[in-house]
């Protein structure tokens, strides 16, 4: 929601208000000085929306504003050529509305253009949210890397590494939703104060990395007929893609890192597949190449990779993780009831490739059970199981 500056108008007048922190609207108002606030300037004020509404017989803006549970100058804010005291039957006026509700729509089959929509509704409603393109899949769709906050704890969060584990993209951005909600209605998500977590930590969200891949397994091959054929081919003469973890050129982004890739390559398939072919060298693909430089920019503190299924956590690599890890793991468990696991015995993994060079802790959380794509069914349960996940990787 946007507010237009009037004379005696502060970011401080605003936040009282909207019972919106100050420091939210700063953070949604970067370009703007909130010493020199100027007459005329537009402020965004988060977490709210407004509606229109046209005058009825006997209306005034004192019931208005009763009737909705809002303070007075709030409707003069956003109405601010009206003359409240000459309103006339039929005109239209703006009423702000706090949003109290998700925008993320994530129990369903979440292609990227779904994604795309709900961030684009995120970004608008919440401007402290931001987006910033880390790079382009095969097929040159944009991989967004959404951040929050300005703490010096950077802990990241990503998801559909895997094709046909697309259900962890949902599942990051009802957590990221509903974190925003309790932000700019100041309520707490599990007895815990989002604000002080917002303080203290830097979050970065890659909620898709495959997305070429998530829509092979959600709407079927592409139209072109010679990539058609070829990933037919690939997927042992196969139009039932459900079972394709890989990009679309046939190649496992959990296998592309350099962590060990070589044993990982000498054991697994040496073509393009649905999955486990890690390419022909570490780091081809070019939404691996994204995800490594973005954690080289970002400095993570903690990266959190979430995959399907099994419902453990997997948190070492050739035991070069540090003491933290386990103390996290363990925190992790608790709060999900999942397995904590050190090692898998596999290499060449985004999370193990973080700990060999950063010596900081990563891991795998993988999300559910049952086989790969889980039902969407089975959205709402997995979600509260990883919830705890989330919070507690902000606040220890």
């Amino acid at each position: 929601m946007d507010i237009i500056v009037r004379p005696g108008n502060s970011l401080w007048q605003f936040s009282e208000v909207f019972k919106i922190p100050l420091q939210l609207i700063l953070d949604s108002n970067e370009n703007i000085n909130p010493q020199f606030l100027r007459v005329g300037q537009r402020v965004r004020i988060p977490g709210f929306v407004t509606n229109n509404y046209q005058i009825k017989q006997g209306d005034s803006f004192w019931q208005i504003a009763q009737s909705r549970n809002l303070p007075l100058v709030a409707l003069l804010l956003v109405n601010p050529d009206l003359n409240p005291n000459r309103l006339q039957i039929g005109q239209m006026i703006r009423i702000p509305q706090r949003i109290t509700w998700r925008l993320v729509e994530g129990k369903q089959n979440y292609t990227y253009t779904h994604m795309m929509n709900d961030l684009r509704k995120l970004l608008d409603a919440y401007p402290f949210l931001h987006s910033s393109n880390i790079g382009n899949s095969v097929l040159g769709k944009e991989l967004p890397e959404l951040s929050i906050g300005h703490g010096e704890k950077r802990v990241h969060y990503n998801g559909s590494f895997h094709a046909n584990e697309w259900i962890t993209t949902p599942i990051i951005l009802t957590f990221l939703n509903d974190y925003l909600l309790a932000l700019t209605n100041q309520s707490s998500i599990r007895g815990i104060s989002p604000f002080s977590l917002y303080q203290q930590t830097f979050l970065s969200i890659v909620p898709m990395v495959n997305p070429d891949g998530v829509d092979l397994v959600i709407q079927g091959p592409p139209n072109d007929e010679a990539l058609r054929n070829q990933l037919i081919a690939w997927n042992n003469d196969s139009a039932d893609f459900s079972g394709w973890k890989a990009n679309i050129h046939g190649i496992d982004l959990n296998d592309q890192f350099p962590a060990k890739w070589e044993l990982e390559s000498a054991r697994n398939p040496k073509t393009p597949g649905p999955r486990d072919y890690g390419g022909e060298r570490p780091l081809s693909e070019p939404e691996a190449i994204a995800m490594a430089d973005l954690t080289k920019q970002r400095d993570f503190s903690r990266v959190l990779a979430f995959h399907t299924q099994g419902r453990v956590i997997y948190w070492g690599f050739e035991n070069l993780e540090p003491p933290e890890s386990e103390v996290l793991v363990n925190e992790f468990s608790r709060v999900s009831g999942y397995e904590p696991i050190q090692s898998a015995g596999s290499y060449a993994g985004y999370k193990d490739w973080f700990i060999q060079d950063w010596r900081r802790p990563g891991f795998t959380v993988e999300l559910g059970s049952g086989t790969n794509p889980l039902p969407i069914s089975q959205f709402h349960d997995i979600y509260e199981e990883s919830l705890g996940i989330f919070l507690a990787a902000l606040y220890m």
